[in-house]
């Protein structure tokens, strides 16, 4: 039994300290229905992948090869090997009679120059995307024409999603971009070759419309697409780069910046778009002026490049929308919409909320889909003369007002009745919609007097945003009588598609919830940490329970947000009996606001670095779990806490907590506090009877009474690899695996 118990602990080992795959770019990051065709994808620690997924249905990828740049001292040995198989051909060919040239030499000599010219060694190449995994990807039919994703799995660990979409249009892909490499450039010379197409920064195509290019930018790269036109066509070039690869940790801005342009056949540029509004991703509309050739260019707006500067340009007669209005409607009823863009069949659309929730969704039905927002207050529309105090349009509170700022320097101003003592809320959703509105929100009294103001209200469930333009703004109403809400842009600016969304009531406390990161993999038996973000909205400080969908094997632990806390980590732990499985679970957090249950799924997420110093909770489309391991008919979950929790520590106390684990369990590993509050340690650790005790301690000159929250406890192996020493406690390197999460609180002496 200890001799199994022991083995189960190595392997577990083994798997946990390979480290997580991560997928930095995938090329071409989409195709269109009814084709199969290969797809390179880069990133770190892709050697061990054995399986593609992909979100939705009508897709199937398999992975045909990995690969990685070989070492200096392996590409040494090929080369001379390879040096001295040509010396040994010319030595035949003088006919010295010393030397014989056979059928395995030449059959050697063509496997060493495809070895070599294959996977050369490259210490210029980006480490976070040095490994390559090719697929073979088939895309049915009948698959619907939507954004998916796509993650890797290996025998003991799950990649980050990434983004793949699936269209109907005709595709054509450049060949996948390859860096130049200083290494192999003297090798290419002596085989009287150059280097590679596909590394080079030029490239030119001539393709028919309508199509979706995919391509990929290296440094001081432009791509030129060649197409004929009919006088009168009226174009749309959108190009997708940044929505591919939301964030580039290691690049300023942090993302690729992509610019287009359309010259006429005599070269003269005829149209130019580096920016779709307030986003990086340009789109273009162009209409031809004669019958002829043109050329579309595209490139990074200041000629940076590399192997994740992935693009998808789609091109032809097709329709665009530009805009919406109103940008939102109410929960239960069916909305008007009015469309504004290019190529449009029609230009109203009833959208049906019925089964729509609170917040912010794509309309999806539209040819490109657009954000909607809904709520379930009434709403209204601006008027339209609501220019002044002495005009500005009246509402009964609670209200969504839905208006325009049409005029360059126009201020839009509502007024409502309130009472002494009452709170009020106004909120502006307009960026948020994909509206240019960069709103100032004020309050005002009768007199004139200001209340409140807001620019700029960061929502940090925007994880693609980075200019957080909308405006919130809380007061309290200091008596009875008339108050003014007055809306402008802070740049002065106005269009019809400076559209907004005002809300204005009291306030209303509630919660969303982002849980990362969204790609888990969970060795049998036992657990792995995951935080969740509490996105508080309106005063909202209740605590917040959290609660896994019915799925068997699957078990929680910590699932608790305290109050007035914005994040917690807590465990996921999977039973022996479901190893091998991928499950899609939801997380759904309940809590009480004034006798009231309300409840919210968790949005998947993965915490995202920008240009080396901002993060960003970037929405994932589904979390998906893969238990690890070989599954062992009739084992029992052998780690658990025995301790009453909460667990309370006195400052300047200890406390002591039991964790039944199986035997030999404290001699194999270390432990390790992850993330801990200031002053809480973990003391020391022995073995008992069933399992282990950890003493955690309080130093009651840092410690805060009524801190509460879960304990993490990382194992370490007692004789890890080289480098895999833990350095100190609340350390995470290195860790092969997690106990259950401990709640704990700091009770007062």
């Amino acid at each position: 039994m200890i001799l199994r118990i022991t083995f189960m602990f190595l392997v577990l080992a083994v798997l946990r300290a390979q480290s997580q795959p991560h997928i930095a770019y995938v090329y071409p990051a989409g195709g269109q229905t009814g084709t199969t065709f290969r797809v390179v994808i880069g990133g770190q620690n892709l050697m061990a992948i054995s399986n593609a997924l992909v979100t939705g249905k009508g897709i199937h990828a398999i992975v045909l090869e990995r690969s990685r740049p070989m070492g200096q001292k392996e590409f040494s040995d090929l080369r001379d090997r390879f040096k001295a198989l040509q010396d040994r051909f010319q030595a035949t060919r003088r006919g010295d009679g010393t030397n014989t040239w056979t059928p395995a030499d030449i059959a050697e000599q063509e496997q060493i120059r495809e070895k070599l010219l294959k996977n050369p060694p490259n210490r210029k190449a980006n480490p976070g995307m040095i490994e390559i995994v090719t697929l073979q990807v088939a895309i049915a039919t009948n698959a619907d024409a939507v954004d998916r994703e796509i993650r890797l799995a290996s025998p003991g660990a799950l990649s980050n999603p990434m983004k793949f979409r699936v269209g109907t249009l005709p595709e054509i892909s450049r060949p996948a971009a390859r860096p130049a490499n200083p290494d192999l450039e003297p090798f290419l010379v002596k085989l009287g070759k150059t280097a590679s197409p596909a590394g080079t920064p030029k490239y030119e195509a001539t393709v028919p419309l309508p199509v979706t290019l995919n391509g990929q930018v290296m440094p001081g790269g432009v791509d030129r697409y060649r197409f004929t036109a009919r006088r009168g066509q009226l174009l749309v070039f959108a190009a997708g780069a940044r929505s591919l690869v939301p964030y580039l940790a290691d690049a300023v801005p942090g993302w690729f910046e992509a610019t287009l342009t359309v010259f006429d056949d005599t070269g003269k540029e005829l149209a130019n778009e580096e920016r779709f509004r307030f986003k990086p991703d340009p789109v273009l509309h162009f209409e031809v002026p004669r019958d002829g050739d043109y050329t579309v260019e595209i490139h990074d707006s200041i000629f940076r490049g590399r192997e994740d500067f992935v693009y998808r340009l789609t091109i032809g007669e097709l329709p665009f929308v530009t805009g919406i209005f109103p940008p939102g409607g109410r929960i239960g009823e069916k909305t008007p919409v009015t469309l504004a863009g290019w190529n449009l069949p029609e230009t109203i659309f009833v959208r049906d909320n019925s089964r729509s929730a609170p917040g912010i969704s794509p309309f999806s039905e539209l040819f490109n889909p657009v954000p909607f927002a809904t709520d379930d207050l009434p709403e209204c529309f601006e008027n339209g003369s609501d220019n002044s105090e002495e005009t500005a349009q009246a509402v009964t509170i609670p209200a969504i007002i839905n208006g325009r700022i049409v005029w360059p320097g126009e201020s839009d101003v509502f007024k409502f009745e309130g009472r002494a003592g009452q709170q009020i809320v106004a909120e502006v959703i307009a960026r948020r919609v994909d509206s240019p509105l960069d709103s100032f929100l004020r309050l005002t009294d009768a007199g004139g007097k200001q209340l409140a103001a807001n620019d700029d209200f960061e929502d940090k469930g925007s994880g693609l945003e980075t200019h957080h333009a909308d405006s919130y703004l809380t007061a309290t109403l200091p008596a009875d009588g008339t108050y003014y809400l007055h809306l402008n842009d802070t740049q002065g600016k106005g269009g019809l598609d400076f559209v907004y969304r005002l809300r204005v009531s009291e306030p209303r406390p509630d919660f969303s919830l982002r849980l990362a990161p969204s790609s888990l993999a969970i060795r049998a038996g036992m657990s792995v940490p995951v935080t969740v973000y509490a996105l508080r909205k309106d005063g909202f400080t209740n605590a917040i329970d959290l609660r896994l969908d019915e799925v068997p094997g699957l078990t929680l632990s910590g699932a608790r947000i305290p109050e007035n806390q914005d994040k917690v980590q807590f465990t996921l732990k999977a039973s022996p009996q479901i190893a091998g499985k991928i499950f899609h679970p939801a997380i759904e957090g309940i809590a009480i606001v004034d006798e009231r249950t309300i409840s919210h799924t968790a949005l998947p997420a993965d915490d995202m670095m920008q240009a080396f110093a901002y993060r960003h909770l970037v929405p994932a489309q589904e979390l998906a779990v893969a238990v690890v391991g070989t599954p062992r008919p009739g084992a029992k979950d052998s780690v658990r806490i025995l301790s009453t929790t909460p667990v309370k520590i006195r400052p300047g106390g200890t406390a002591r907590v039991m964790v039944a684990t199986p035997a030999n369990f404290n001699s194999q590993f270390h432990f390790g506090l992850r993330g801990a509050p200031e002053g809480v340690s973990l003391a020391t650790n022995s073995a008992t009877t069933n399992g282990i005790e950890l003493v955690i301690a309080a130093d009651a000159e840092k410690v805060i009474a009524g801190t509460n929250g879960n304990l993490i406890v990382d194992l370490f192996p007692k004789n890890p690899p080289a480098g895999g020493t833990p350095k100190k406690n609340n350390t995470t390197s290195r860790a092969t695996g997690t106990l259950p999460a401990i709640p704990f609180e700091i009770v007062a002496n």
